[in-house]
């Protein structure tokens, strides 16, 4: 009897299909995550190109190819610019957190930090008197040191929860419950003092905290709270003042004092110099009733404290505020 033994037939033979495992992957392509990254930061194609040194048509096929990746439209238009879709906000953390780590890995091969050829967007959280205060000081050395390098403030968050929260390098502001993970560095202590147009009525006898309440408060605010720890200690002292106006930013309180008889209650000390360069006629004075000093830091999560060029950020910063050497000589 003759016996025939069949060939077993071969994965990819003729006639045959290779398994699915084996069809070859399509290249990833890295760029796309840090073009992701930065439309999302800009809300705008010609935004985007702009950070990138792009044409806007090469960043719209970037974004088409996007789009093509995630399946998803990613950006869709919303007024003049761009919003991010759902799927767009849920990658976003994951995204930043892949830059970021690519950023430290290209960093440790190098020999070091060359401050003259870094190109790099650092984006701080901070309010705006710390920006008027500081802003111009800190670009400065930017400019003489990194020349290329940017800084991109963004306002505070709604609340301190979110200090760190999307794209922020660097959180600059009062201390607060930060993580557990978080790096945290104080930079300087402030007290407070009050703040009045140089005309005010307030100013023809010693300010003391019944005439300190007589006068309409400025309260400021992101959240649009009236009211703060400075009412309790009023209402230990039988007084109640009356804020009739709630901003969200101090530079906009401010304003509003030079043509009113409003009072801003609790300017930060530290930071008048900022205020005094802008001219306008505005008076200090001392808070009569006692106001605990606050405590400004910088904060910034764990995978960005060995990064070289973060790092000299916060030693420039520093600096800047009084409390370290020049960072140019610690590297």
């Amino acid at each position: 009897m003759q016996v025939t033994i069949a060939r077993q037939a071969t994965p990819g033979r003729r006639g045959l299909p290779p398994p699915r495992y084996a069809r070859p992957m399509k290249p990833l392509d890295l760029n796309l995550l840090l073009t992701l990254d930065v439309l999302i930061q800009e809300g705008s194609v010609v935004g985007a190109a702009r950070r990138l040194n792009l044409s806007t048509p090469a960043m719209s096929r970037s974004l088409a190819r996007i789009r093509e990746a995630v399946g998803d439209p990613v950006l869709v238009r919303s007024g003049r610019g761009l919003a991010p879709t759902p799927r767009a906000l849920a990658l976003r953390e994951q995204v930043r957190h892949v830059v970021e780590q690519a950023h430290a890995v290209f960093a440790a091969f190098g020999e070091g930090l060359d401050l003259a050829t870094l190109a790099r967007v650092f984006t701080l959280r901070a309010n705006d008197v710390f920006v008027g205060g500081y802003g111009g000081r800190l670009r400065e050395h930017l400019r003489r040191h990194a020349p290329r390098a940017v800084l991109r403030f963004v306002s505070e968050g709604e609340d301190d929860g979110g200090a760190l929260s999307g794209d922020a390098d660097l959180y600059i502001g009062s201390s607060q419950k930060f993580g557990a993970d978080i790096k945290v560095q104080t930079l300087f202590t402030t007290t407070f003092c009050g703040l009045a147009r140089s005309g005010h009525p307030i100013f023809k006898s010693a300010i003391t905290p019944r005439r300190f309440c007589a006068y309409d408060h400025i309260g400021v605010s992101r959240r649009g709270r009236a009211q703060g720890p400075m009412d309790e200690v009023l209402a230990g002292l039988g007084l109640v003042r009356q804020v009739s106006l709630i901003t969200p930013t101090f530079h906009a309180a401010i304003f509003a004092l030079a043509d009113s008889d409003l009072v801003l209650p609790s300017m930060p000390e530290d930071l008048m110099p900022g205020i005094e360069r802008l001219g306008l006629k505005l008076r200090a004075f001392p808070v009569p009733v006692p106001m605990a000093p606050v405590t400004v830091v910088q904060a910034w999560p764990p995978r960005l404290d060995s990064d070289p060029a973060h790092r000299w950020l916060r030693q420039t910063i520093r600096q800047v505020c009084g409390t370290q050497p020049d960072p140019s000589q610690a590297l």
